[in-house]
């Protein structure tokens, strides 16, 4: 059953192809009958219209794209048709002219032509072989980026230029006096002709890159000046960019010279505000230069197809940190073998990989904690004149169908409507962002929950923070969006922002996460304390949400491990057809929890233990339960994940000495001395060496 929003995005689209085919099928009518204002009008709506379908509905023309019915087609056709419709109108003399009208269209469309081929040699010459950030990278001759309309919106240059054609050509239909039709043609003419001429200066020698060996040339000295020894390396979606921004502020607090790598250029955008250096390397062939760096160490917060051509590189140890904990046996991927280590936050996840039985040794697996978790506050007892504020935070209902996975859509109504009925309960629901991507009944479960909330909020009422509130959250919200929003120029490109984004101002990053903090306690401050909450978008994070929340009701997942640093109450649901006894021996997670079943029994048990300390009987577990999960707290996480990388860094000097003593009797072996800079051969083409091709 496709959703609510789908249908009337589909019937839309669907009225405007209608309304696109009449447009032309009236042009042609009014052209050959002919019928001026038929004509004039249907021309001026049909590239009307196409004008906002190019920014409401871009998605609309690249079907059209596909069948060939293309931007270009529709504006040749047309402009045809106009063509048609002056040769039928009286008192306009096609030889003398129509004829000098048609061959300036041509010229036009010529012009046109030849501007689309000077956008792609320039788009290529602004192309470099990686993209960096918070690095200054001057030396490359970066510079602005042209017009987007010339360089790469053909469709809408094509459109806008058309409008003054168009318009001269109505009017020679109207007053039979070709005059307007050659003013308007000429302008046309003159706008993409001089479009052309100005894009063209972007291939002269001043505006262009250096050449691609010269930039990886640079590249290779600035790594050899910045000696990077740990880096984050990270490959992934558009909607995935969370697995790696939630490691930043841990990156940015360990010994050495930290270094992001990436592999996808959309996402270096995609990475929150930070200091540390980005470098995106898409071809493996550049990838494996970072073999002649320093950097010692690479941590993997996700897997991705293109960690394994990260991992062909002998030189650099390999971790896997994660970008959370779950109790479920999926969680344990296979592919964890091929790092180095596995670095998991306690006792239960080393746990959990041997009764995976994938193949990882425990020698492999080390205890880190989770240092992510320092802005949870702890437990501070039960709520006293306010009402019970609850945090439903379920999952998604992940890809192989087990009914465990999500409580959306056998439990989620029960449990929110018990809440519901509680009067001194606040809820907030912060469902995961994913919900609904796989199985469409977890959608419309979701929805039918947010429809609940809403209508229950409808029949509550009491003092409302006063405008002092609002107006404080929107200052906030303004100084986050000035601090995050980079402020880039809507024709500026990768090039343009690489230069842009040269160097970091010192302390932004400190200044951003200030300025989330101050938001969100701005955010919660704009509503009264007995109002229900949906929290659909990123911010807040889950974090405050936390913060919030004197009890949380979830499922198996991350979310639980990570709440349960609070050692505040909690509940899971069992969706699973287990019995409660399989269900806590099954999900470690779950044994200081209270159970609730699909019909939701056990929420009013859960709120009496909120309410009264006396009735929660699982304070002890929950203490000894935080440490199996999450490790000890001293050291400190952060601690203990800084000691890690510095192992592991270790280890890698211990490999490359062994390496060099190895090779150094062996002659014609390539030497591995170029760990310390760029000095040493390059790879091949392929990336691949004597000590990598068995990778």
């Amino acid at each position: 059953m496709p959703s609510a929003g789908i249908v009337p995005r589909r019937a839309v689209q669907l009225a405007a192809l209608l309304a696109m085919m009449l447009a032309f099928t009236a042009q042609l009518v009014g052209a050959l009958l002919p019928v001026i204002p038929l004509f004039i009008a249907a021309s001026v709506v049909n590239l009307g219209l196409d004008l906002v379908l190019q920014h409401k509905q871009p998605g609309l023309l690249a079907v059209l794209g596909r069948i060939r019915f293309d931007v270009t087609v529709r504006q040749l056709l047309r402009d045809m048709l106009i063509l048609v419709g002056l040769l039928h109108i009286d008192g306009i003399n096609p030889l003398e002219e129509q004829a000098p009208l048609t061959i300036t269209l041509l010229l036009f469309y010529g012009t046109h032509f030849v501007c689309q081929a000077v956008a792609v040699l320039v788009r290529r010459t602004r192309s470099l072989p990686f993209v960096t950030r918070n690095i200054d990278a001057g030396e490359l001759r970066l510079c602005d980026a042209p017009p987007r309309i010339l360089s790469r919106q053909t469709g809408r240059r094509l459109l806008r230029f058309s409008v003054p054609t168009t318009i001269g050509m109505m009017v020679t239909a109207i007053t039979t006096d070709a005059y307007w039709g050659g003013i308007g043609l000429t302008v046309s003419l003159a706008l993409s002709a001089g479009g052309t001429l100005y894009l063209s200066t972007w291939l002269l020698p001043k505006k262009r890159v250096v050449a691609e060996q010269q930039a990886l040339e640079w590249l290779d000295n600035w790594l050899a000046g910045y000696r990077p020894t740990v880096g984050m390396y990270f490959s992934g979606g558009a909607s995935s960019a969370y697995q790696a921004n939630m490691w930043l502020s841990t990156l940015a607090s360990l010994d050495g010279n930290p270094i992001i790598v990436l592999r996808e250029r959309f996402m270096v955008q995609k990475i929150e505000a930070t200091d540390i250096p980005i470098v995106c390397i898409p071809k493996v062939a550049n990838l494996m230069r970072l073999e002649h760096s320093t950097l010692k160490v690479l941590l993997h917060p996700a897997n991705s197809g293109k960690t394994s051509q990260i991992l062909r590189i002998p030189s650099i140890k390999h971790a896997f940190i994660n970008h959370g904990e779950s109790d479920k046996l999926s969680s344990c991927n296979p592919y964890a073998k091929a790092y180095d280590e596995v670095w998991v936050a306690g006792p239960a996840a080393r746990d959990r990989y041997q009764l995976a039985d994938i193949g990882v040794e425990d020698k492999d697996v080390v205890e880190v904690g989770r240092p992510q978790l320092s802005p949870i506050r702890a437990y501070e007892g039960a709520p006293a004149g306010r009402p019970t504020t609850v945090l439903y935070a379920p999952t998604w209902e992940g890809w192989d169908g087990n009914p465990g996975n999500t409580s959306v859509i056998l439990a989620g109504e029960n449990i929110v409507r018990e809440l519901l009925a509680d009067e001194n309960v606040r809820l907030l629901y912060k469902p995961h962002p994913m919900t609904g991507s796989v199985d469409p009944r977890a959608g419309a479960a979701n929805a039918r929950i947010q429809a609940m909330i809403t209508e229950a909020n409808g029949r509550r009422s009491g003092t409302r923070p006063g405008p002092e509130a609002a107006a404080e959250l929107a200052r906030r919200a303004e100084e986050l969006d000035t601090l995050t929003t980079s402020a880039f120029r809507k024709s500026a490109d990768e090039l343009e922002r690489m230069r842009l984004q040269g160097t970091p101002d010192e302390g932004r990053a400190a200044a951003v996460a200030d300025a989330v903090t101050a938001w969100e306690e701005a955010y919660w401050n704009s509503f009264p304390e007995w109002e229900h909450q949906i929290i659909t978008t990123a911010r807040p994070g889950i974090f405050s949400c936390f913060n919030q929340a004197d009890v949380l009701v979830s499922d198996v997942s991350s979310v639980v491990s990570d709440y349960l640093t609070s050692e505040k109450p909690y509940a899971v649901a069992n969706t699973s057809g287990m019995t409660e006894d399989d269900f806590r021996a099954n999900f470690p997670t779950v044994r200081a929890a209270t159970i609730l079943t699909p019909d939701a029994a056990g929420v009013a048990g859960l709120l009496d233990a909120v309410r009264d300390r006396e009735k929660d009987t699982l304070v002890a577990a929950r203490a000894e339960l935080k440490e199996h999960l999450l490790g000890p707290s001293d050291p400190p996480s952060s601690v203990r994940f800084n000691l890690a990388a510095m192992d592991l860094c270790t280890k890698a000097d211990e490999r490359r000495i062994r390496m060099e003593n190895r090779l150094s009797g062996i002659p014609g072996q390539r030497s591995q001395e170029g760990v310390d800079g760029p000095e040493t051969a390059e790879h091949e083409a392929t990336g691949t060496s004597d000590a990598t091709a068995g990778v």
